[in-house]
């Protein structure tokens, strides 16, 4: 397996601070943000260098019910290979539910969900992670969540698990410690127990990363120092195997280079200063595919309408699947809809800046009817047409504001006799008139 060493994911806001880091060996990109004819020009510059790129992927959705989408797929597999990239990692997560499979609304979630740890689930996932590993030119990763909320009836342990996915597929992992910190904190897990359990020679690269806790609830927010306890499950970890590579996650909230470099710092010396022990386990064969063409369709069904209880819970009020914490639950819809609010706010800034401080709730508002269906771009241009036909803003210079920014990112009227386009049209024969 390839040496990464220390690295930290790029983001384009800190994109020069990255540039000039002392001793930087490689970065992580966000694999959707990117575009493979146009890469950004400071990824350019790191990679003359000798600075190694990895993609990594969060819409594929491996732990969903349904089959991996193939246009995602040839999209992850394309901005590997623009990269030079030695693998590309995604997560053992759905991010989406509903749908034909359960005859009920397709619905996005916006953020990484937790997979029910049971045999039907881990089935479908080995078949999914082995439809990705055929469709990708290099190899593939999958990372352990953070998660607020615990399915009911769960057969195995987050180690468990992971030891029989990658035995069954060979995919190696990329262990997130702060994730597993989150989980300890919101579930109980005991992070010493899943690394006994997992198969840490099969670790690709590690993700450390901050976060905060209130009332309870450890939030993984990626916006915040490295904690100690974070850095302990590392040292334990180091202490096992030694990792391929470390990296630094942050998001947003971005402090000082000196402040990140320090950081930086101070995780290789937590790597540096823990030599793996005379226990350290030898690592994995590739492992048999297990269940060859076994028919996961039945598997997939009870899962999918599980996830697609669950998803509308969350986004769009329906009951509490039974056997979940309702209140937990109510937590993690909060969290979604902060976080969709967030997101909105970043691929579409004008919305904040004509809305001005009314931006958040608004938005909030209209986001507890109205579940996301396709992309938080696509969420931006509803929530737009939303507020624009039920006459709001009520600022006039504000409305017009809106009314023009939505009519140039809603597109030309499409000719389709399809109801979606037929309302397109209406709704583009409404707005003009206003």
């Amino acid at each position: 397996m390839e040496r990464l060493g220390t690295g930290i994911g790029w983001r384009p806001e800190i994109a020069d601070a990255v540039e000039r880091m002392p001793g930087l060996d490689w970065v992580e990109v966000v694999a959707e943000n990117l575009c493979p004819g146009r890469l950004p020009e400071s990824l350019l510059r790191l990679r003359e260098r000798g600075v190694t790129v990895v993609p990594h992927g969060v819409s594929l959705g491996l732990g969903g019910a349904d089959r991996p989408d193939e246009a995602r797929l040839a999209a992850l597999a394309e901005r590997a290979e623009a990269l030079g990239a030695p693998l590309v990692t995604e997560h053992i997560a759905f991010v989406r539910a509903g749908g034909p499979r359960t005859a009920s609304p397709l619905l996005e979630a916006g953020h990484l969900l937790p997979v029910p740890r049971t045999r039907d689930a881990l089935t479908v996932l080995c078949e999914n992670v082995r439809i990705a590993q055929d469709a990708l030119p290099v190899p593939l990763a999958v990372e352990n969540i953070a998660a607020l909320i615990s399915w009911p009836d769960e057969e195995m342990t987050e180690g468990q698990f992971l030891y029989e996915l990658v035995e069954r597929t060979g995919v190696r992992l990329l262990i997130d410690v702060a994730n597993l910190h989150t989980n300890h904190v919101n579930r109980g897990e005991d992070p010493a127990k899943a690394l006994d359990e997992l198969p840490v020679e099969a670790i690709a690269y590690v993700h450390v990363a901050g976060g905060y806790e209130r009332d309870g609830v450890w939030h993984d927010s990626h916006a915040h120092p490295v904690p100690p306890p974070v850095l302990d499950i590392l040292a334990d970890l180091a202490s096992r195997t030694a990792p391929p590579g470390v990296l630094l996650e942050r998001d947003e909230n971005f402090p000082e280079p000196a402040e990140l470099e320090r950081e930086l710092a101070v995780i290789r010396e937590t790597v540096e200063k823990t030599a793996p022990g005379p226990g350290t386990r030898t690592p994995l064969a590739t492992a048999a595919s297990g269940r060859p063409g076994a028919d996961t369709e039945a598997d997939r069904q009870r899962l999918g309408l599980a996830q697609a209880a669950l998803l509308s819970c969350l986004v769009a009020g329906t009951p509490v699947p039974e056997g979940f914490d309702r209140v937990r639950l109510g937590v993690q819809a909060r969290a979604l809809a902060a976080k969709r609010a967030g997101v909105v706010a970043k691929v579409a800034p004008e919305l904040p800046g004509i809305l001005g401080e009314g931006y958040r709730s608004t938005f909030l508002g209209y986001a507890q009817r109205h579940p996301m269906t396709g992309g938080y771009r696509r969420d931006a241009l509803d929530f737009a047409e939303h507020l624009l036909l039920t006459g709001r803003p009520e600022d006039n210079e504000a409305r017009r504001r809106l009314r023009v920014w939505w009519l140039e990112r809603s597109g030309p009227t499409p000719p389709s006799r399809h109801p979606a386009a037929r309302a397109l049209r209406a709704t583009r024969r409404i707005l003009l008139r206003n």
